[in-house]
């Protein structure tokens, strides 16, 4: 896998589907009633359109790097199979080059969890699905995966400080999840509500 790419991915969408109505610029992550399950199946909806892409991303991560280097671009969030899915596609570029990234995010409504399934222009390869949920408006997402041949777990958090401005923070540990070391950080500032058409 390349490791930092993985994140881009949260970012990305290549859709085919019609221009859709978004939420609206008030709307913010869902935040959970105290103890009753909840329906997250709406869980993006504040995403949906253009945003501002500021990326972050720590070169050769877990090998004690503490060199980052920068991106800009943009990022665009479609509702696809009737909203119970969406399309996110990640391009920017910076100095270190150019990246284009898809996601698929699908909610498993039996399971009460999104999956967050990821592709980059590099390799074309799918990644396996990062797993979680919305908690209080932060979303976190997890999976397994290998870096230069050693077991790492990857995490994934969505934050809004505000309905116009989001971040998406990657995070990486190697020794089961004591330690994190961050190595992906995408700020996102709403352009515009309205998704363009594919």
């Amino acid at each position: 896998m390349q490791a930092p790419l993985r994140a881009i991915l949260i970012l990305a969408v290549v859709a085919t589907a019609a221009p859709a109505a978004a939420a609206t610029d008030g709307a913010k992550p869902p935040a959970l009633a105290a103890g009753a399950p909840r329906d997250g199946a709406r869980d993006f909806d504040f995403e949906f359109g253009v945003w501002n892409t500021h990326l972050t991303r720590r070169l050769r991560p877990l090998t004690g790097s503490t060199t980052w280097v920068d991106y800009q671009g943009v990022t665009t969030v479609r509702p696809v199979l009737g909203g119970a899915a969406n399309l996110v596609e990640l391009e920017v570029k910076g100095p270190a080059g150019e990246i284009k990234a898809i996601s698929l995010r699908l909610y498993e409504p039996a399971a009460r969890h999104w999956t967050l399934n990821f592709a980059n222009g590099q390799d074309g390869l799918l990644t396996s699905p990062m797993t979680g949920e919305f908690k209080d408006g932060v979303g976190t997402f997890y999976d397994q995966d290998t870096l230069n041949g050693r077991a790492i777990l990857v995490r994934f958090v969505i934050s809004c400080a505000k309905p116009t401005v989001c971040r998406f923070e990657q995070a990486f540990s190697d020794d089961g999840g004591k330690a994190w070391e961050v190595n992906w950080i995408a700020t996102d500032t709403r352009v515009s509500a309205t998704v363009p058409a594919a």
